[in-house]
């Protein structure tokens, strides 16, 4: 046999044993990816349905709202937070719920609701978003220490415009005219042109009061 024809029988036999050792092995790995190939496109497309299903069910709450059907609209709220808990439909849902709830002046309602939706909420927006309408509720009980501690739990640039405007209003039932300045020109400085008259207003008032005062 040529040392050519021996050296490639010889790696034959190496590959033919290698396989024999590890061919299962091979499989085996294969079949795993596979597996885990098809779990994962089955996992997203379950996650999929999933958001769908909320969004349908939050399609109807809104439906029920329009319609004057509260209860109705209460009942799939519910079904909403508990079947899909961990969609941003059901703090959407809540949200709203709130909403409807301090219309109606049900404010400890209203600051439960915006509670869960706090604990709940994933998204870092939606979180603070429900911190800023804690704050206002707990404002309108007149509860202004708690607002401001709401409105502290907020990262520092969400909302500016809004939550620093509200900070001022916050301050302002605090009995701290120079900070509750201090915020609404922050406010304003963080809307830019598109700050309401209001909060220039609010501005102005401070002033005029502080010279009354002085």
């Amino acid at each position: 046999m040529a040392f050519e024809e021996y050296d490639d029988y010889e790696q034959s036999e190496r590959v033919q044993q290698w396989l024999r050792q590890n061919g299962l092995s091979i499989v085996v790995g294969i079949a795993i990816g596979l597996v885990g190939i098809f779990g994962w496109q089955q996992w997203n497309k379950h996650k999929d349905e999933h958001q769908a299903e909320a969004a349908n069910l939050y399609q109807q709450i809104q439906v029920a709202v329009a319609s004057g059907k509260t209860d109705s609209a209460d009942q799939l709220t519910e079904q909403l937070t508990k079947d899909y808990t961990d969609s941003t439909y059901a703090i959407f849902a809540m949200g709203d719920r709130a909403e409807r709830q301090a219309q109606a002046k049900q404010l400890d309602k209203a600051l439960e609701t915006l509670g869960w939706a706090e604990t709940h909420a994933s998204d870092p927006n939606l979180k603070a978003l429900s911190q800023m309408r804690i704050a206002r509720v707990l404002l309108a009980q007149g509860k202004g220490a708690d607002a401001l501690a709401a409105l502290d739990r907020m990262p520092a640039k969400a909302y500016e415009g809004v939550a620093e405007e509200l900070r001022g209003d916050v301050l302002v039932k605090l009995g701290r005219p120079d900070d509750a300045r201090k915020a609404y020109v922050a406010a304003k400085a963080a809307m830019g042109e598109t700050a309401p008259q209001s909060v220039q207003m609010k501005i102005d008032d401070l002033a005029v009061a502080g010279k009354q005062g002085a």
